[in-house]
Order: C-alpha cells, then sequence, then structure tokens
C-alpha cells in the first residue's frame, strides 16, 4: 500500500504483522520453500532465496524452521506442494491492487479473495489488468533518527554503492531504490558503510498513485487488511495514497 509516505504505511503494516508472528513465519517459510524450489538450495546462487532467509532471520524464526523450509522446497523432505501467482483488481476510487498468492489449493483461495473484494468496495479483475501500473524494485529505508550521514553524503554513498534514486520521503526516512538484483549489494555495501538499514526488499512500486480521503480511504484500508489477513496472500500492492493513513 502506497500511503502518504511508503516508510509510514511499512510500519503500519510491520505493526500488524508483529502482532500475528504465526502468519508471518508461515509466509516467510513458504517464501524460502519456493525460492529453493526455484532456483535451489544454496543461497548464494540464488538471491531470491538468500533474501527470504534473511527476512526470516530478522523476524527470529529458528534456524532449523529455516533449514527445514529449504530442504522441503528442494524435495528432499515431504510436504505441501505450493502454487504461487499472482492476482489483479481494484478497489474504492479506481485503486490497483495486485497480490501475490502462493496456496496448495487454488480453487479455494480464488472464491475467498473475490469475496473479500466485493466485500469491501472493490472488483477482482483479469490477469495484466493493473500489472504494467506498478515496477518491481529494490527498496532500501533508512531512518533519519538512526542515520550518521547527512542527506547529500547519503545520497551520494547510495549511488556509488549502486543504488538507482534517492529520495526524502517525509520528515521521518529517506528511501533507496534499486533494481532487483542489486538490493542486497547496495544494502550489504550500506551496512559497511555504516548505515543502519530500518527496512530491504524487493518490492513492486507504482507508477502513479491515487489518492483517497473519507470514507473511500477507510474503505480501501480495510480492504488491504482484509487481503493481507488471508492466510495465502503473501502480499498485497497498491497505488493507494492517503493524508488519513497514519490516524487509521
Amino acid at each position: 500500500m502506497s500511503g502518504h509516505s511508503k516508510w509510514a504505511t511499512i510500519k503500519r503494516k510491520k505493526a500488524k504483522v508483529d502482532a500475528q508472528r504465526g502468519k508471518l513465519f508461515t509466509r516467510l517459510a513458504r517464501e524460502i520453500m519456493v525460492a529453493a524450489r526455484r532456483g535451489g538450495k544454496d543461497p548464494d546462487g540464488n538471491m531470491q532465496l538468500k533474501t527470504a532467509i534473511q527476512r526470516a532471520k530478522e523476524a527470529n524464526i529458528p534456524n532449523e524452521n529455516i533449514m527445514r523450509a529449504i530442504q522441503k522446497g528442494a524435495g528432499e523432505l515431504g510436504g505441501e506442494n505450493y502454487e504461487e501467482f499472482n492476482y489483479e483488481g481494484y478497489g474504492p476510487g479506481g485503486v490497483a491492487v495486485m497480490i501475490e498468492i502462493m496456496t496448495d489449493n487454488r480453487n479455494r483461495t480464488a472464491s475467498e479473495i473475490r469475496y473479500l473484494f466485493s466485500r469491501n468496495g472493490g472488483s477482482l479483475g483479469e490477469s495484466g489488468c493493473v500489472a504494467w501500473m506498478f515496477q518491481e524494485k529494490g527498496l532500501i529505508v533508512v531512518e533519519k533518527a538512526n542515520c550518521k550521514y547527512s542527506e547529500d553524503d547519503l545520497m551520494l554513498l547510495s549511488i556509488e554503492t549502486g543504488a538507482e534514486d534517492f529520495k526524502v520521503s517525509d520528515d521521518e526516512s529517506y528511501e533507496i531504490t534499486t533494481e532487483p538484483g542489486d538490493m542486497m549489494t547496495v544494502k550489504e555495501s550500506l551496512e559497511k558503510s555504516g548505515v543502519e538499514i530500518a527496512y530491504a526488499e524487493v518490492t513492486k512500486l507504482p507508477l502513479n498513485t491515487v489518492k483517497l480521503e473519507g470514507q473511500e480511504a477507510e474503505q480501501m484500508v480495510k480492504l488491504i487488511d482484509a487481503l493481507e489477513e488471508h492466510d495465502d496472500v503473501q502480499n498485497v500492492y497498491t497505488n493507494f495514497e492517503t493524508d488519513m493513513l497514519a490516524d487509521m
């Protein structure tokens, strides 16, 4: 969800997820399984797996759980066979919505996601209807309060390490964007230079945003919350923007 600032939205989402540790563990384990199935179990040669493992460690998932997920994904242990795909649709006010799904029952998931859209003022669309509105990018967030560098010095350092763009998102944070494959390299380079990273992941960023207020904004937040709480939903991306987000 894109709000008044990306970091404000991320913090809100993280607070929700932290309150649901069991679901977080399940989702991260699925990410590891799918990454290992796609690119093998060696994280040094599988950037998707390396990123998923790092996120799992940051969430304090035990190492034995991480190894078990890798082995399941590599086919060394029995387990569920998860399918990975996207759904696309529209929220209130024509907001674009993209959802990343991992499920072992596509038919069940499809009917449940369609219901969540219709219940919250949205509609599930055809494949490709909003995908063109998003770009996959690496996103690195640095909080101003924890940064020892000036804005100009951090911008220069970011570009030197391979970042694509740098911007001040609000009074609290800097946002550094990269090509997806460069995110981990830039993150590690910044950390070696003493930059404290608040958040880093490969995500989908909207090319433009739709600003909502009042009832439409509240309804859009309810739709996003409902989707994010669904067990088969890994990520929700929108081009929604509102000044009301901090108060919700």
